[in-house]
């Protein structure tokens, strides 16, 4: 082997040590739930946002402030309400007497947006205008205020939580909003075991201390890692077929999307798809991603992508049941 290589096997071994004293770190807080925090330690790694949806009360604040625990980076909480402004995330200019010259002038106060790791708390809670605040930080990592752009620290990791669209006082996101997140994680509730242990944990005296385990230099040294990654053609090939497939109209549409969708993933979704896949190969100690890790992440990465049309709904067939029938569709 060798000295480049060797020197990218020790990255990849750190990489992967960083990622399971993660895991045991939130293990001391979370139970169960080990497919959530798979796929938002992918989303991390891979410099991806993440949606975490699920009914009140399943942890997801709790998860994601204690992602922020074990990690050494700035982390800020927006509690997303119907009255929230864009100000209120993004900052504000005020005017500001200085004392010496008795002259004015304006200053500008950064909002909560300026952390590395932003927790969007009920994000569907707040109207559209408020939600599109969102929309520039995450993809460009600036904010514009004042006839300024301010650059926004490295790394910047976004994790919002909502609620299910259909109960009362929710607003949905807009279609550009959410092809802005990387992973729709879904939450369920846990099984007897992990509920009965979670009760026992919760009820008594005991409060888990979370040691920090990477630092900002550390998580933009695996996301560069991630990209050297290689994958393979047929990889690639078939991550854009199967987000081609999912477009209804198209020479390449599947079946399950002429029947069930009416509207399919653009380009972004075949990136997510290829880093993410890089990520969990690296993850998991692999030299190169496979069609294994495109399958596996098709659902996180597609069903906040695509629009289902009133025949599904009809037959009550949901996303990630059309994305099982494409998938099988497509070949690898």
């Amino acid at each position: 082997m060798d000295e480049s290589a060797s020197q990218a096997a020790l990255s990849i071994d750190a990489v992967r040590e960083h990622y399971h004293q993660m895991r045991r770190e939130i293990a001391k807080v979370i139970i169960g739930q080990e497919r959530v925090i798979d796929e938002m330690m992918i989303a991390l790694f891979s410099g991806g946002h993440v949606l975490l949806e699920g009914v009140p009360g399943l942890a997801k604040t709790l998860l994601i402030s204690s992602l922020a625990d074990v990690m050494d980076l700035s982390f800020n909480r927006i509690q997303f309400t119907p009255d929230l402004m864009p100000s209120d995330i993004t900052g504000s200019e005020i005017l500001e007497d200085d004392p010496t010259t008795g002259q004015r002038a304006f200053k500008f106060i950064k909002g909560p947006i300026f952390a590395n790791i932003v927790l969007a708390d009920e994000i569907n809670r707040t109207p559209p205008k408020t939600q599109a605040a969102l929309l520039q930080a995450m993809q460009e990592h600036e904010v514009t205020a004042g006839g300024r752009t301010w650059a926004l620290d490295r790394p910047f990791f976004v994790l919002a939580t909502q609620n299910p669209i259909e109960q009362e006082g929710t607003y949905p996101l807009p279609e550009a909003q959410l092809d802005r997140f990387m992973f729709n994680v879904l939450i369920d509730y846990p099984n007897f075991a992990d509920e009965v242990a979670i009760v026992e944990h919760t009820t008594g005296s005991h409060r888990a201390t979370l040691n920090k385990t990477m630092n900002a230099a550390a998580v933009l040294a695996s996301q560069d890692l991630v990209r050297q990654v290689p994958v393979a053609e047929n990889v690639i090939n078939f991550a854009v077929k199967l987000v081609r497939a999912t477009r209804v109209g198209s020479s390449e549409e599947a079946a399950a999307a002429k029947e069930y969708l009416a509207w399919g993933a653009g380009p972004r979704a075949a990136q997510y798809l290829i880093r993410g896949a890089k990520t969990a190969a690296l993850l998991d100690g692999r030299p190169t991603a496979d069609l294994a890790d495109i399958r596996r992440l098709a659902w996180p990465v597609l069903r906040h992508r695509l629009v289902a049309n009133f025949h599904a709904e009809a037959e009550n067939v949901n996303k990630d049941q059309i994305i099982t029938m494409i998938l099988e569709e497509v070949a690898g």
